[in-house]
């Protein structure tokens, strides 16, 4: 039977366990009055910290949530340890050796408890994998790699890192051998059970301590390097345990912690290598999560360390993403999120997409550390990720654009930053300012609208959605979701009338008329799909009768217009016609030209004129590029004056 800890010892743990020094691991804590340390609480989520501990009373109260207690309390609340468990913890690290009452002895062999018990097989797991990382032939792979990755013995010890070897059975016969059970293994994570018995969990890899905050190792990370490994996964990571749980633990945490929180600054890194080149380089608040994305409980532990705080300087979270598509997702989760901090969040990405390994590899330390330094904030990375989706050239693409960052702009906690930003935006667009001030303010009514209704946000209204989030439609599909022409615009409805001529009199427009009209000229997509089929069958226009041209035109379209285009062939003109020729006067058709031709041109200037305003708004103006815009600029308004001219003569 367990016994009880003796009630003495347990009072003198208490006595001798600095409350400071335990809140400490998991808060950073400042002054707050005499005899007072306050910082943001562990056990619920806050951006004003009213979490207080009196070192000399040693207790510990949030005036937020109203947890409080003592030391070995809040051991159990934070770590999720019964009270035996927490008192044996704190002995372990005052060094106390504990007496145990009942005539049970300890609770467990070796006088542990559970928990104890599975954090001491992780510490006698570790080292064996170090020692076989250094002593054993069969480890050879993993030294080499490490080397090519420019990690050398004394940082593989640094950070703990060793090799399981391939042998199946290696760590668990030495487990075994330390004393350890078959259950307490498989409970660690460390050995699985198999049909002949336990096996090595990890087998023929590179592996990675992961320790918690305390410095306590609760896991592994494991690295494929051999080619003939039957697992393809690169990594294998520990699987969720009682005392592992990788939604609450960041890689590198336990090194990084004091610069987190002296610097006040934290940079949220993808990998193991990664967090070891950064820390290498002098990029010391390092850290990486272990097999999952970054989360809200990385969040939660980041926040208490660096005293993300909102009545003080801000704090300083830097998220580096590779380069690739994978990257910049990653990258908008993290803006998904970015409410949830009162720091100011950035991003860095290197130039050429290199991770923080690859760069220190290839350019040094220096490198690493300009590349945090350069860091953009997250506001303007998400707004360049999300512009990038969308075709700069034309006003559609200008006003899809616009509607897409307006949400971004509204979600700018500080409001007094929300006109600079504008202008940045306008700047990239190559739009007036108060446009994007309009669309922002329309996406913000339609927020507040949807919020009052209990309507969850729609995707686009915090995170715009990637395009690797939806599978691009097929052709069929695009076709069948063409909108339907709004008639209400004059232009469209110019357009309208332009090609019910084009399809019911075909023969008194010429095939130079025809080919003279830019593919652009037409706005609606319905309206440009139709007039594809016309330029198309235009040289046949004279072999065709008036129903076989409109027959052809429908042949050479897509199947999504027949309705309309058919529609066009018998609606009537919005002009007398000639009763006895029963054709529209020339001097109407023309003007349906000019008009849907006037209008094309009209949309070409406001795209050069917007592609100007991008150039000269860039980092590193093109004065070549900016004059060449600008001559095009020019020749397409002479175009429109001399073609307003042939509409007034």
């Amino acid at each position: 039977m367990a016994g009880r800890i003796n009630a003495d010892d347990i009072q003198t743990v208490k006595e001798r366990s600095s409350i400071e020094d335990v809140v400490r691991d998991h808060v950073t804590l400042r002054p707050a009055g005499v005899g007072s340390l306050k910082g943001l609480c562990p056990f619920h989520d806050e951006k004003t910290p009213s979490f207080t501990v009196r070192p000399a009373v040693g207790a510990y109260h949030c005036f937020g949530c109203g947890e409080g207690g003592d030391v070995i309390s809040f051991v159990q609340k934070v770590e999720h340890l019964t009270f035996s468990e927490s008192v044996e913890r704190l002995a372990a690290k005052i060094g106390m050796e504990l007496r145990y009452e009942e005539g049970g002895g300890p609770r467990s062999e070796g006088g542990l408890g559970r928990r104890s018990r599975l954090i001491e097989a992780h510490r006698v797991a570790e080292e064996f994998y170090a020692t076989v990382l250094v002593d054993r032939g069969d480890a050879r792979p993993g030294r080499d790699y490490l080397r090519d990755r420019g990690f050398n013995r004394a940082i593989a010890e640094q950070f703990g890192i060793g090799f399981a070897p391939r042998g199946g059975e290696d760590l668990t016969r030495h487990l075994r051998e330390k004393g350890f059970t078959e259950d307490e293994m498989v409970t660690a994570g460390l050995s699985g059970r198999g049909s002949r018995g336990l096996y090595d969990r990890f087998r023929g890899r590179l592996v990675w301590p992961i320790r918690d905050v305390t410095g306590d190792t609760v896991g592994f990370g494991a690295r494929r390097i051999l080619d003939d490994d039957r697992i393809a996964a690169k990594y294998l990571n520990t699987s969720e345990t009682p005392i592992y749980k990788k939604s609450q633990v960041l890689y590198g945490l336990d090194l990084a912690k004091k610069a987190i929180a002296g610097e006040r600054q934290a940079v949220v890194v993808e990998g193991y290598t990664d967090v070891m080149a950064a820390q290498l380089s002098g990029v010391t608040g390092a850290v990486a999560t272990c097999g999952t994305a970054f989360g809200v409980d990385h969040i939660k532990i980041l926040r208490r360390i660096m005293r993300d705080e909102t009545d003080g300087a801000p704090a300083r979270v830097i998220f580096t993403f590779d380069g690739d598509a994978a990257g910049q997702k990653a990258a908008m989760k993290a803006f998904g999120e970015d409410q949830r901090w009162a720091s100011q969040s950035f991003v860095a990405v290197a130039p050429d997409g290199m991770d923080p390994c690859d760069l220190r590899l290839a350019r040094g330390d220096e490198a690493v550390k300009a590349l945090v330094e350069d860091a953009v904030p997250m506001f303007e990375f998400a707004v360049r990720t999300t512009i990038k989706r969308f075709d700069l050239e034309t006003a559609e693409g200008r006003v899809q654009a616009m509607r897409a960052v307006a949400p971004i702009i509204n979600s700018i906690r500080d409001s007094s930053l929300r006109p600079e930003y504008m202008r940045t935006v306008a700047g990239m667009l190559g739009v007036e300012v108060e446009q994007v001030l309009n669309e922002a303010q329309r996406a913000g009514r339609i927020s507040a609208r949807e919020a009052a209704a209990g309507a969850p946000a729609r995707p686009g209204d915090r995170t715009p959605a990637s395009t690797d989030d939806v599978p691009e439609p097929s052709v069929q599909e695009g076709a069948a979701a063409m909108p339907v022409p709004n008639l209400r615009d004059p232009v469209v409805n110019t357009e309208r009338q332009l090609l019910q001529a084009l399809l019911q009199y075909p023969t008194r427009f010429s095939t130079a008329t025809i080919d003279a009209l830019p593919p652009v000229a037409f706005t609606a997509p319905a309206h440009a799909a139709i007039f594809d089929g016309v330029r198309s069958v235009a040289p046949r226009a004279a072999e065709l009768s008036t129903a076989g041209w409109a027959a052809a035109v429908a042949e050479a379209g897509p199947l999504a217009v027949r309705g309309l285009l058919a529609e066009l062939s018998v609606a009537p003109l919005p002009t007398k016609v000639d009763p006895t020729t029963g054709l529209p006067p020339q001097r109407y058709l023309d003007s349906l030209v000019i008009g849907v031709h006037d209008a094309g041109l009209s949309r070409q200037i406001a795209d050069e004129t917007a592609a100007i305003r991008r150039l000269q708004n860039s980092p590193d103006p093109d004065p070549e590029a900016i004059r060449e815009r600008s001559r095009r600029l020019i020749e397409l308004e002479m175009s429109r004056a001399r073609l307003r001219d042939r509409l007034t003569s």
